[in-house]
């Protein structure tokens, strides 16, 4: 007899859409400008040989350097499994399955929702306005039974930082109410454009930060949740016992060494410079439609005909991300800013397709 496991499966689970990362999407080449990963790779090497005990919970080095790293007190910070763990941990901590929401401004990164969906929490979109900043006046409309609100800044995928008035808008209006989550993955690109110093003004305030873009650490799966101490202190106690492998965490506190971080530093430089040559030789293309305005490793892009130019870049094995099922960005494809060289094969591939 064959038994249908599905039958205990919870019910708003059982046809479930996952997330599309990059690799489950998939494609084929050499060129992968589709996950916002860096282009650049970085040897480190685990020298530890103690795998036969378990790690620290929270590796106080890592901390105590991330601390100096990030300006931010030791008491502020939780390591977590990418910031996408720090996602799921929230959701799990403050929000009650089928009575709470989370918030969120399409376009913009999938896993806030997709985290509150499989934990059965309600999501309430409000869109980005045209100029892709945020509606102040339906974030106040919707703001009941909110728990969570979630920002993406430089925003995912369209590349731009919300005002810093208008975030402190968002903060006042989500005073005792729920908690504010400022999603800074990309931030290394436009440093000064970080609020870390906000978290000592604002009780309500998170920022989420990644390893896996500026730090080129994405296959590490490490990042760091950042609030004041109360917050920290209720986090510490539901995340899981061992969240940070011991080789991700000796990877971890290298990575954040001096040496490394100036080496992380002109790779920035670098990919800027990639990306300013892009946007100039799109230009020059009569494919491009709009090129929005970036602060991150990345390009918004809009094409004429962006399905012919998708597939054909795929066919080319130049793998780029299509952005038109998203709201409002039909004809739209992301580009991750890639080596000099990578961005020249993009551009050679494009003149040669015709419309």
């Amino acid at each position: 007899m064959i038994f249908n496991i599905k039958k205990l499966v919870q019910p708003h689970l059982r046809k479930f859409l996952p997330y599309q990362s990059a690799r489950r999407i998939g494609g084929k080449g050499d060129i992968w400008l589709n996950a916002n990963e860096s282009p650049f790779s970085i040897n480190y090497l685990t020298k530890k040989n103690n795998l036969n005990r378990y790690p620290e919970c929270q590796p106080k080095n890592v901390i105590l350097k991330y601390a100096n790293y990030s300006k931010v007190n030791v008491k502020n910070i939780l390591v977590t499994r990418g910031s996408d763990e720090g996602i799921d941990l929230l959701n799990r901590t403050f929000c009650i399955p089928n009575k709470d929401s989370i918030m969120i401004f399409p376009p913009t990164y999938d896993m806030y929702s997709v985290s509150a969906r499989i934990m059965g929490i309600n999501v309430k979109q409000v869109p980005l306005l045209k100029n892709w900043n945020l509606d102040i006046l339906n974030i106040k409309l919707n703001i009941k039974n909110v728990k969570i609100i979630y920002l993406c800044r430089p925003n995912n995928p369209t590349g731009n930082c919300f005002d810093d008035k208008i975030l402190k808008k968002v903060l006042e209006i989500a005073d005792r109410k729920a908690i504010v989550v400022v999603d800074e993955a990309y931030i290394e690109f436009c440093y000064n454009k970080t609020i870390t110093s906000w978290l000592y003004d604002y009780s309500n305030l998170v920022i989420l930060r990644t390893f896996s873009k500026a730090f080129s650490l994405a296959g590490l799966r490490c990042g760091f949740l950042l609030s004041n101490e109360n917050i920290i202190k209720i986090l510490s106690t539901i995340i899981p016992p061992y969240p940070i492998s011991t080789p991700t965490s000796e990877i971890a506190e290298e990575a954040l060494n001096k040496k490394n971080i100036n080496t992380i530093k002109n790779n920035i430089v670098l990919l800027n410079q990639n990306k300013d040559w892009l946007i100039q030789s799109l230009k020059n293309n009569i494919l491009v439609e709009k090129i929005c305005h970036s602060e991150a490793n990345y390009i918004l892009v809009k094409f004429y005909l962006s399905d012919k130019v998708f597939t054909f870049l795929w066919n080319e094995g130049i793998v780029v991300r299509n952005q038109s099922e998203k709201t409002n960005l039909k004809g739209y494809l992301r580009i991750s800013i890639g080596t000099k060289n990578e961005c020249r094969k993009l551009i050679d591939s494009l003149n040669l397709l015709k419309l």
